[in-house]
């Protein structure tokens, strides 16, 4: 059990909380069930980018997905070995390129064919040959929020089929390309396993035409999106995971590619904060804490639901809003729930917040962001301090 309490005492709030041992339990899960063939579980650096995070996970073997130089430059600093390195992005600016193809990592994930002559015209500055992947699109529902889809033709990611065909006949007669990856993403926080298991024979039988022109590919790249429980969600099995997309592949022999991200942290994540005071009006019940939408957005953005439970209090009792300081409506954690009487300084904890939390807070309104701390082997550990009114303007300027 995790000692809100102490941590609130010794940390204060609003705070970040990850159970390490939670994400060490998830990864062996997903490699536990590729186990069966070659494979590389690649964590998707964008759910939580905390260099500790990266860090531990990459004790445990894993990789890195990238979707940001940023993230490439956290991942080698954090001990990812550069050839577990993958460089992902719809858009990635000239000077990117450059850096990723300098840095030799696994390979860089294309997304058109305008990518493509960029990295082809950078590699060919350079004299050197980039490893590439493309992304495909298989028009695949992935029955998901829209926000988080990636695998229909009306999203901004990947080519479809015979647009890919074209990029890889290109890439393989190119001195400065040299394909030897494929990738799929559909969309995040999946439940349902069909439409993974149709995506993936769409993109496998994509390899078997591309094997027939003699063209090699040694990379099957699923992409990530396996969901978790925030509510009642019934979630997909690691293992019939791995079996969906593995009987997909015959006749093929490649490593197999999982980029998991809110799979290994979402449900490792605690958000702490502290109740200000409870405010009624004309029978609307709100409890305002001192954690804002700036902190965690989730909420916000896509009217996701997160638990809350009030620390050391059974949860019942009558409706009520969470709301935070910031001046705007959408600042809410939780709306309607059924919560017990709360006090001032009584401490309120909202669950599954390892993925998408902290990476996506802000300093609107001027407020620093949260200290975030791991918990391993059952001892606290601060992974990053709270930010001070120093840290927010340290790079501005006064024109007087």
């Amino acid at each position: 059990m995790i000692d809100f309490r102490g941590l609130a005492q010794k940390y204060d709030t609003p705070l970040y909380i990850y159970d390490f041992n939670h994400i060490t339990q998830q990864y062996e899960k997903l490699k536990k069930a590729f186990s069966a063939r070659k494979s590389l579980i690649s964590y998707a650096v964008k759910a939580n980018s905390n260099l500790s995070v990266i860090s531990h996970l990459a004790q445990q073997g894993s990789g890195a997905d990238c979707v940001s130089i940023g993230e490439v430059k956290r991942a080698l600093m954090a001990g990812v070995p550069k050839y577990k390195i993958i460089f992902s992005g719809v858009g990635k600016r000239d000077d990117e390129i450059e850096e990723a193809l300098k840095s030799d990592i696994l390979l860089l994930n294309l997304e058109s064919e305008a990518e493509m002559e960029r990295v082809e015209q950078i590699a060919r500055k350079l004299d050197m040959q980039a490893r590439i992947s493309i992304r495909v699109n298989p028009n695949i529902d992935p029955k998901t929020h829209p926000y988080i889809s990636t695998g229909l033709h009306e999203n901004k990611f990947g080519v479809d089929i015979e647009t890919a065909k074209r990029m890889y006949i290109h890439a393989n007669h190119s001195d400065y390309l040299d394909p030897i990856g494929i990738h799929f993403h559909i969309g995040s926080q999946l439940t349902e396993l069909d439409p993974i298991r149709e995506a993936s024979m769409i993109v496998a039988d994509l390899v078997r035409s591309l094997a027939a022109i003699n063209i090699e590919i040694k990379f099957f790249d699923v992409g990530g999106g396996l969901g978790i429980v925030y509510d009642n969600e019934t979630t997909i099995d690691p293992y019939e995971y791995a079996q969906a997309i593995l009987a997909t592949l015959y006749g093929l022999d490649m490593t197999v590619i999982c980029e998991p991200g809110r799979f290994l942290v979402g449900n490792a994540g605690y958000f702490l904060t502290r109740v200000l005071y409870e405010k009624v009006n004309e029978g609307k019940r709100f409890i305002i804490v001192d954690g804002a939408m700036n902190d965690l957005l989730r909420p916000s953005l896509y009217n996701a639901y997160h638990k809350v439970e009030v620390v050391g209090k059974e949860n019942g009792g009558s409706e009520a809003d969470v709301v935070g300081p910031v001046c705007e409506s959408g600042d809410f954690f939780a709306k309607k729930r059924l919560l017990p009487p709360t006090e001032h300084d009584d401490l309120i904890v909202v669950h599954s917040t390892g993925a998408y939390g902290f990476v996506m807070a802000s300093n609107y309104n001027t407020r620093p962001r949260p200290a975030e701390i791991a918990i391993v082997e059952g001892k606290d550990r601060c992974i990053r301090q709270r930010e001070t009114l120093d840290d927010l303007i340290r790079l501005e300027k006064m024109c007087l």
